[in-house]
C-alpha cells in the first residue's frame, strides 16, 4: 500500500538542518516525505542523510514580495503534481508561502509551526506587514503549533488566529531532544582538556558559552558589556561564542565588535556543525534573547549539564526554572545580566546546585521521541 505524502518546507536548509534534524526520517517510515527548501546543494545533502525525496525552492528570509510570489506559483505547481495529504511549514517565510500554495492547491490537511517571531521586534509598517503575513498564514492553515505556551499566548494577544487552531505538543519544543547524544559521556578529560589548550582556555578558567547567531536580537551586545564589566574584577573568566554572525539582516553595534576582537578573553570560534565539545568545557550557557519560540540551545546546554542564564522570554522561561537549573533575568537588560553572571561565578554553592539539576530536567520533560510521537499522532489524527 502507498504511503500519503507529508510535504516539509523550511525557508532555508539550515532549519531542517539543525531544527528538525532526525525528524525527516522519523516520519518517513510512516508517509512518504518531501522536503522542501532553498540553497539546492545544501537540501540534498539533507535529503541523503534523512532518507527523503526533496524540492528545490528559492526562497528569501527577507521580504521579496516578487520572489515570493514566484516561489509561490512554483510551490502551487508541484503541490498540484504532488497531491499530498500533509503540507508541514516552519519558519516565517515558508509558513506564507507554504500555506498560501498548499490552500490554493487544495491540500486537505495543512499545518504550520511557529518557532519565534521576528515581528516582535519590528515596529512602524514593518510590524504592520508582518502581523499581516502572520494572518493570512495561520487563515490558510488547518492547524498551527506554537512550539511554547508562551507563544500560543502571544498569538492569541495579537488576534493571529483563534484558539481552536493553536495546539502546542507535548511540552513545547519543535524536536525534543536526543538526550543520548548530548550527553558529557561522549567527552573525556583529556579531549576536554585540549579543546581548552587550542582555545587558551586554562584549568582555571570560569567559561561562559553563548551558542547561537551573533546578531543584536539575541542579547550580544547586553552580553558583551557585561561579561567585560565582570571580567574587571574577575580574570579568571572566558566568554566562548560559539555561532556566525549575520551583518546583514541583524548586526551588531560597531563598537560590540571591536570589544570581540579586542578582548582576548572573548573567543569567537564562529559556526560549528557540532556544539557539543564547546558545552563540555564551559560552566553556564547565557541566552539573553530578546525573543524566542522554543530555544534548542537551552535544551542542548541543560542535557550537557550546563545551567542556562535566560531572559523572561517565552520558551526560556518555560525550560528554565529560576534558582533551579538556572536564572531568568529581564530582557534587554545589561545590569541583571552582569549581576546573574556575578552570582554564579562567585556563589558556587547556587551554581553547583544549577548545575546538578539542569540535565534531569531535559530527560523529564523534553526527550526527543516524545516530540516525534506527539507529531505523528497529530498527523494521524488528521
Amino acid at each position: 500500500m502507498d504511503k500519503s505524502k507529508l510535504i516539509r518546507i523550511t525557508t532555508v536548509p539550515l532549519s531542517l538542518d539543525k531544527l528538525l534534524s532526525g525528524q525527516l526520517n522519523f516520519m518517513q517510515s510512516y508517509y512518504d516525505v518531501v522536503a522542501v527548501s532553498s540553497e539546492k546543494d545544501y537540501l540534498e545533502r539533507i535529503g541523503t542523510r534523512e532518507n527523503v525525496r526533496t524540492f528545490h525552492l528559492e526562497m528569501s528570509r527577507k521580504i521579496t514580495p516578487i520572489k515570493d510570489f514566484i516561489a509561490v506559483v512554483k510551490l502551487f505547481l508541484f503541490l498540484k503534481n504532488e497531491k499530498p495529504l500533509i503540507v508541514h511549514t516552519h519558519t516565517p517565510k515558508a509558513g506564507i508561502v507554504g500555506m498560501l500554495a498548499s490552500k490554493l492547491a487544495g491540500v486537505p490537511h495543512r499545518f504550520h509551526t511557529v518557532a519565534g517571531m521576528p515581528l516582535l521586534e519590528a515596529k512602524g509598517f514593518t510590524r504592520k506587514i508582518l502581523n499581516f503575513v502572520e494572518k493570512v498564514t495561520y487563515a490558510c492553515a488547518t492547524k498551527v503549533y506554537p512550539n511554547s505556551f508562551g507563544l500560543l499566548t502571544i498569538i492569541l494577544e495579537n488576534n493571529f488566529c483563534n484558539l481552536n487552531k493553536l495546539k502546542v505538543l507535548a511540552n513545547g519544543s519543535t524536536n525534543g531532544i536526543d538526550t543520548s547524544f548530548f550527553s558529557n559521556s561522549w567527552f573525556s578529560i583529556e579531549q576536554n582538556r585540549n579543546l581548552k589548550i587550542q582555545l587558551n582556555i586554562t584549568e582555571d578558567d570560569f567559561v561562559f558559552v553563548f551558542v547561537g547567531r551573533l546578531v543584536r536580537d539575541k542579547g550580544i551586545n547586553e552580553m558583551v558589556s557585561a561579561f567585560e564589566n565582570l571580567q574587571k574584577d574577575n580574570n579568571r573568566v572566558k566568554l566562548l561564542l560559539v555561532g556566525d554572525y549575520e551583518s546583514d539582516l541583524d548586526p551588531l553595534l560597531p563598537e560590540t565588535m571591536d570589544k570581540i576582537q579586542e578582548n582576548k578573553s572573548i573567543i569567537s570560534v564562529g559556526f560549528q556543525n557540532d556544539v557539543r565539545p564547546f558545552f563540555a568545557i564551559s560552566n553556564v550557557l547565557v541566552f539573553p534573547s530578546y525573543r524566542e519560540g522554543f530555544p534548542n540551545v537551552v535544551l542542548q546546554a541543560g542535557a550537557m549539564g550546563l545551567p542556562s542564564i535566560v531572559s523572561n522570554i517565552n520558551g526560556c522561561n518555560e525550560i528554565i526554572i529560576n534558582r533551579q537549573n538556572g536564572l531568568i533575568i529581564p530582557v534587554k537588560n545589561q545590569q541583571s545580566l552582569f549581576d546573574a553572571m556575578k552570582l554564579v561565578y562567585n556563589d558556587m554553592s547556587l551554581y553547583n546546585n544549577l548545575r546538578s539539576n539542569s540535565r534531569q530536567r531535559i530527560v523529564d520533560f523534553y526527550e526527543q521521541k516524545v516530540v516525534w510521537e506527539a507529531l505523528l499522532k497529530e498527523y494521524e489524527f488528521h
